[in-house]
């Protein structure tokens, strides 16, 4: 336990960063400012919280067919890493909301950290969660694979897709789902019918990934309190 110790403490994916202001603009900034505002305006049920895979499913249609209807709200920031969506949760994003179930999308852009800490970053964003929502139930969705061709990046999100797969049971009401199945072509290829950059997602990509995830939101939205107690039992 305590080599574990250490090793957390200088896991830089699990430190809240805020997105350093590099073009001068001040988007990122602005766009966290006005979720905060969205905070107080609405009552969400369901939280989608993550990088670009995230903001963009707002764009689509799956969004206003199978998300909107559910009182969804999408923090997605394109570029966010594990380090910023914690900043981003400790800083307004989740004050004056009880959303029943949160859905987190990060890690595929924390390219300076190895697997294991991608990983100790997305477990510290889901006990922040369950910590300050108790009420709720969070989601974790798995890394998809990435590049045209196997590389390096698909193998540790695959990685640590592995690691939360084993730690995150231990967390409570947090569940892994795993939506990458089927973008690998059995010639270990990417299509760009679903990810038009090999990256991030085509409406038919969004589709794919939309549907079993919106099975599942319906699912732990139906569950009352005293189903919960039951499964807990």
């Amino acid at each position: 336990p305590q080599v574990r110790m250490s090793s957390e403490e200088l896991n830089l994916a699990a430190v809240p960063v805020p997105v350093e202001d590099v073009q001068g603009d001040g988007r990122w900034m602005s766009q966290h400012t006005r979720f905060v505002q969205e905070c107080k305006d609405k009552e969400p049920e369901v939280l989608f919280v993550g990088d670009s895979m995230v903001q963009l499913m707002h764009q689509y249609e799956v969004w206003r067919e199978l998300f909107s209807p559910l009182h969804a709200l999408n923090f997605g920031i394109g570029g966010d890493t594990t380090s910023n969506v914690l900043w981003r949760l400790q800083n307004g994003e989740l004050e004056n909301i009880r959303p029943k179930v949160v859905v987190v999308w990060v890690g595929t852009n924390n390219h300076e950290h190895t697997a294991e800490q991608v990983a100790g970053g997305i477990v510290a964003i889901a006990e922040l969660l369950t910590s300050r929502l108790p009420q709720a139930k969070v989601v974790i969705l798995g890394l998809l694979p990435r590049g045209e061709r196997p590389n390096p990046l698909r193998e540790k999100n695959q990685a640590v897709n592995t690691i939360l797969r084993s730690a995150l049971p231990r967390l409570g009401p947090v569940q892994f789902l795993d939506v990458g199945a089927g973008f690998v072509h059995s010639d270990g290829t990417i299509s760009p019918r679903d990810m038009f950059d090999f990256l991030h997602l085509t409406a038919s990509g969004y589709r794919a990934v939309a549907k079993p995830l919106s099975d599942l939101l319906l699912q732990l939205l139906d569950e009352t309190p005293e189903e919960r107690r039951a499964s807990l039992v």
